[in-house]
């Protein structure tokens, strides 16, 4: 009981870090779960990808309404973040627990380094005949009371780059949601607000396609999934109301220190075959 009390402390305190860095608390759980509490990779993995369905799907509801996410512009993505998702979650089965470690370390500092980038913003007007009018990914979102147009651009590179960022997260256990900020930002240059809360929206279904891979192979364990989905969703919760009234740039800067730091030991204990 004891331990089950301390593992939802800790989940808390995972959710309040992934929601202060904008990272999830995935990145925070698999390195709780793993070298905190010794719970084998796979199991971890399972409760973290639990738990981001959990916290993704509060937000996106809320963005929905705001009129800030493109549906139509999520779903087409989702087509390769699921069958990135669902690869990436049968490899994983097949990979040692040490290999799937130093993987999500690598993953974890480019995620780092991507959340402290500058985010671009984009506004693309419609180009007609083009592989984006032909799918309709164009739409519009509310800025300042005014409604603003925007498209989609390279769609091709954008949707390959989602496939990837949907392995990552079934292979890991993680949102995987600066990789896909990063295709919608960078790569499609869809506005920051736009590819933000689509990404939102599009993270808890990736996690829901890889769940059930894990789901089937027994590696969802109740005891274990409960405490942390709890903790996280409270911590998220805590932490996007201290947001408000913090200093977030270097709440960020500080936190990216201690992720980095973290990633550092993953990638140790993972060189070390330290995970089991």
């Amino acid at each position: 009981m004891s331990e089950i009390i301390i593992l939802f402390l800790g989940a808390i305190s995972a959710g309040l870090l992934g929601s202060l860095t904008g990272l999830g608390g995935g990145v925070i759980i698999i390195p709780l779960l793993t070298l905190g509490f010794g719970v084998p990779m796979h199991y971890a993995i399972g409760a973290s990808l639990i738990s981001v369905i959990g916290t993704s799907s509060g937000a996106a509801v809320a963005f929905v309404k705001e009129g800030f996410t493109n549906m139509r512009i999520g779903m087409f993505l989702e087509i390769g973040t699921t069958s990135g998702a669902i690869m990436g979650a049968l490899v994983s089965g097949m990979l040692n627990p040490n290999t799937i470690g130093i993987i999500f370390a690598s993953i974890l500092l480019l995620t780092v380094i991507l959340n402290l980038k500058g985010k671009p913003d984009h506004q693309e007007p419609l180009i007609k005949g083009s592989l984006e009018d032909k799918l309709k990914l164009y739409g519009t979102f509310p800025d300042k009371g005014i409604l603003k147009s925007y498209s989609a651009r390279n769609t091709v590179p954008g949707f390959l780059m989602m496939m990837f960022a949907g392995a990552m997260s079934g292979l890991l256990g993680i949102g995987s949601g600066a990789l896909k900020v990063l295709a919608m930002d960078n790569m499609m240059k869809l506005p920051f607000k736009v590819s933000t809360t689509t990404s939102n929206f599009m993270i808890g279904v990736t996690a829901v396609a890889s769940a059930l891979i894990y789901f089937q192979r027994g590696e969802i364990i109740p005891v274990i999934v409960a405490p942390v989905l709890i903790g996280v969703v409270v911590g998220s919760f805590i932490g996007s109301k201290t947001l408000m009234v913090s200093k977030t740039k270097k709440l960020k800067t500080f936190f990216a220190i201690v992720i980095t730091i973290l990633s550092i030991y993953m990638m140790y204990n993972g060189i070390n075959k330290s995970f089991r």
